[in-house]
């Protein structure tokens, strides 16, 4: 019965390698770098964002070189001061609210 059992059990381990070396040798010498498929995909979707509008890049729709009604001025605007001088506000230094 013991001999019956390892004859068994050595069939089984054969058949096994050899299915496993059948699979093994179908698959490709090597995979895409999972980075590049992501990479790949953002630039395929931000063309296609650009493509579809003609908003510049960085600058959400409708946030053009203007003032808030609070009087908050946005980033990049020419703001005038009393005496007439322009002065160019740096991004970032603009309150926000």
């Amino acid at each position: 019965m013991g001999l019956f059992i390892i004859v068994l059990m050595s069939v089984a381990t054969v058949l096994l390698i050899r299915n496993m070396n059948k699979r093994l040798r179908r698959l490709p010498d090597s995979f895409a770098d999972p980075k590049d498929a992501a990479r790949e995909a953002e630039i395929a979707r931000l063309d296609a964002d650009l493509a579809r509008s003609d908003v510049t890049p960085g600058i959400p729709a409708g946030d053009g070189l203007r003032s808030d009604e609070d009087g908050v001025t946005t980033e990049g605007e020419v703001t005038r001061s009393g005496d007439g001088d322009s002065t160019a506000e740096r991004p970032g230094s603009g309150e926000r609210g």
